[in-house]
């Protein structure tokens, strides 16, 4: 194995950190993501709109930084497993740690996000329902606007 220098050493190590820190922030938000899906689940269930559609909101932009962290760790993933392979240190370790910590809390956010979806299809199929079942009491009665008039065609003015 070839000698690397300490500019070199130092470079991989600004890596690994750097690397470890973007993990962890998306981490951090797709703890934040899970969090917003469990109380948009509550809105679901207890039929509460205005809610709902608060944490619809927050939801897509917890998904567009969770997007934007991505784009970055992609390109500084593939750097870091490009690099010289170093020995396994404590921070080598902590990132396969995020990693697995990520897939995992990716896995419960994709449940809950599916338990949300089924949610909201049974409630709106639950609306619909409703809609088709409700009666017009109206229906058969005509009304008395509804008949057709005689509208005279002039009309005389005196001065």
């Amino acid at each position: 194995m070839a000698e690397i220098t300490q500019k070199e050493l130092d470079e991989r190590v600004a890596l690994l950190r750097k690397f470890r820190s973007h993990l962890e922030q998306q981490r951090n938000k797709f703890q934040e993501y899970l969090t917003v899906l469990e109380k948009q689940q509550d809105s679901i269930t207890k039929e509460n709109p205005e809610n709902l559609i608060a944490h619809t909101e927050l939801e897509q932009q917890v998904v567009k930084n969770i997007a934007n962290l991505q784009k970055v760790i992609i390109p500084m993933s593939k750097m870091y497993k490009a690099s010289v392979p170093m020995a396994h240190t404590n921070e080598d370790s902590d990132i396969r740690q995020i990693q697995n910590e990520l897939n995992d809390l990716q896995t419960r956010v994709l449940k809950q996000n599916q338990i949300n979806r089924d949610l909201l299809r049974e409630h709106i199929e639950s609306i619909r329902t409703q809609i088709q079942n409700f009666k017009n009491p109206y229906k058969n009665i005509k009304s008395v606007y509804a008949q057709p008039q005689r509208v005279a065609s002039l009309v005389e003015v005196e001065a």
